[in-house]
């Protein structure tokens, strides 16, 4: 089984801006040439499964109009990592010993006071990633702290003791990874 990651197009939002689980949309035009180059690679009867956030699902609805075999379904687990009270400010404007406080505490701080933890992010996409089955591939529309979860997940790491074990790279946005699963 081979699972697509695929990271939603351009979010319309001022650079340097943080927006986790925010709910911005993505740039049309970008989200339709992703759309374009992924109907062309996908297998047929791919499951394709999208994070309910608007920038996620224009991209599953603009896939599925140019391939209607492809259906989705939304899950809230695909979502972005909720960074609390951080959420739309500019990351600039986040005081420094804040951002040291999540840098130290990596694995269970709860950034922007509200928000979500590294460990709780790895724990929710593990139990959408443990339900992976069958023969079929599987396409997540997803984000990049998601892919990130799911590619430490798919070599066996689940856990996150510091920020240094956190991946730096992620797929650009429009852009997909595949993972092989046994």
């Amino acid at each position: 089984m081979k699972l697509w990651l695929v990271r939603h197009a351009t979010p319309l939002v001022e650079p340097g801006i943080c927006y986790g689980r925010q709910d911005v949309p993505a740039d049309t035009e970008a989200t339709a040439q992703c759309a374009q180059l992924l109907a062309k690679l996908l297998p047929l009867a791919i499951r394709v499964v999208s994070s309910p956030l608007q920038r996620c699902e224009q991209l599953a609805q603009s896939l599925q109009g140019r391939r209607p075999d492809l259906t989705y379904k939304t899950d809230p687990r695909l979502q972005e990592m909720d960074f609390g009270n951080w959420e739309g400010c500019a990351w600039q404007d986040i005081g420094q010993a804040e951002l040291q406080a999540w840098t130290d505490g990596f694995a269970h701080h709860r950034v922007g006071g509200s928000g979500e933890s590294t460990m709780q992010v790895m724990a929710r996409v593990a139990t959408a990633f443990d339900e992976l089955q069958g023969p079929a591939d599987m396409l997540w529309i997803t984000h990049a702290g998601v892919i990130r979860a799911a590619e430490l997940i798919a070599r066996g790491q689940r856990h996150i003791a510091s920020a240094d074990q956190w991946p730096i790279s992620a797929p650009a946005y429009g852009q997909w990874c595949t993972l092989e699963l046994a």
